[in-house]
């Protein structure tokens, strides 16, 4: 049953009162005409629960911009979202990630290598992989009736490959449901080719303002909270609390463990007074499988124009691949071997909701 304006209805009665469907849910495939955005393939999601997000599947079908009832969830920063030709790997000692970073709802980090720019063996890698700067194919967008449930769907495929190297295909599919405040993310990661290959995955979940200000926190089990250096040291007793921007910051990366038996995870960003849709309060929550991602970072950036919180769980750490070779963290995935990641991301309103899920707080 669809959950809208307040009211439930089955496929008969909800298709009674529109015309058409896209009156309350719709997926839109788009081109982008300006700038450095030009001809990039986008796949917007209109859902009448109040959720909106754009799927780029220029960029590795990553969710950029993304709103609830009008209100933006996550943080853009002033790169725009680049078409891929723009995508500058190796300038910059590794890092020209960065100019086409646009931040968005999901950038995904890997496929073989993710974290910061360095030397592995006798090859450079640049920050953060291939993988959000690789456009799909196969690429498909439907809505459909399951029953009383309208599900709207993107999907297709990006490879990361090179002759005599890895060989590796993300399969990912994003789902939700008219009615519905969640975002389903399912990838498959599967070695095609021959040969036992490096696999880096993080999922860099950006939330900006205002869903992000001086009145928000994190919300996490966990049991610690480990600075990444020396600079993240300073603040370390305050790592879930956010504040104004401010000029000069410099970035913070915290490492958080949550419990070895805890098999779903759930971290959010909580604004406990912003007013969306009548309501007060709003979080956005993330739930991974621990057994899948073990990793969970968090990237704390209260700079002016640079003012995100990242929430990012991981299968490593982002200090390269070269470091997780050598603390023996570096995961491989084998000829014909498939990985599974599940992820889903959910907005919630109201301070009853926002008060049960902030029961524990991080470093708390």
């Amino acid at each position: 049953m669809a959950q809208v304006y307040g009211s439930e209805y089955s496929r008969e009665q909800l298709l009674q009162h529109v015309g058409d469907i896209s009156q309350v849910a719709r997926v839109m495939p788009v081109r982008r005409m300006e700038g450095r955005e030009d001809q990039l393939h986008s796949i917007e999601v209109y859902n009448a629960s109040g959720l909106e997000f754009s799927v780029l599947a220029g960029r590795g079908l990553d969710i950029a911009s993304a709103r609830f009832c009008g209100c933006s969830l996550a943080w853009l920063s002033p790169t725009g979202e680049t078409h891929p030709a723009y995508f500058d790997h190796e300038g910059e000692n590794g890092t020209g990630w960065l100019r086409s970073f646009y931040g968005g709802l999901v950038t995904t980090c890997g496929l073989t290598y993710a974290g910061a720019a360095g030397k592995d063996g006798d090859r450079m890698y640049g920050l953060h992989g291939r993988a959000a700067n690789t456009p799909a194919y196969n690429v498909a967008w439907k809505g459909e009736w399951q029953g009383n449930d309208y599900l709207l769907t993107v999907e297709g495929r990006i490879r990361e490959a090179v002759v005599f190297g890895e060989n590796l295909e993300l399969h990912r599919t994003i789902t939700t449901k008219l009615g519905s405040n969640v975002i389903c993310i399912n990838d498959k990661v599967a070695n095609l080719g021959y040969q036992t290959t490096e696999h880096m995955m993080l999922y860099h979940i950006n939330v900006g303002f205002p869903l992000v200000t001086k009145h928000s926190y994190l919300v996490s089990p966990s049991t610690t909270v480990m600075p990444r250096d020396a600079e993240a040291v300073i603040g370390l007793e305050t790592a879930a609390d956010f504040h104004e921007p401010s000029p000069g910051y410099k970035e913070k990366v915290y490492f958080h463990s949550f419990p070895a038996d805890m098999h779903t995870v759930q971290t959010a960003i909580v604004n406990p007074l912003l007013p969306v849709n009548g309501l007060t309060g709003l979080a956005l929550a993330v739930r991974f499988q621990q057994n899948q991602l073990p990793r969970f970072i968090e990237w704390k950036m209260m700079g002016q124009g640079a003012y995100v919180v990242g929430m990012e769980p991981a299968n490593c750490l982002v200090f390269g691949r070269s470091a997780e070779r050598d603390s023996g963290g570096l995961q491989n995935i084998e000829p014909g071997e498939i990985r599974s990641y599940n992820l889903e991301l959910e907005i919630i309103a109201g301070q009853e909701n926002i008060a049960a899920l902030s029961q524990t707080r991080a470093g708390r």
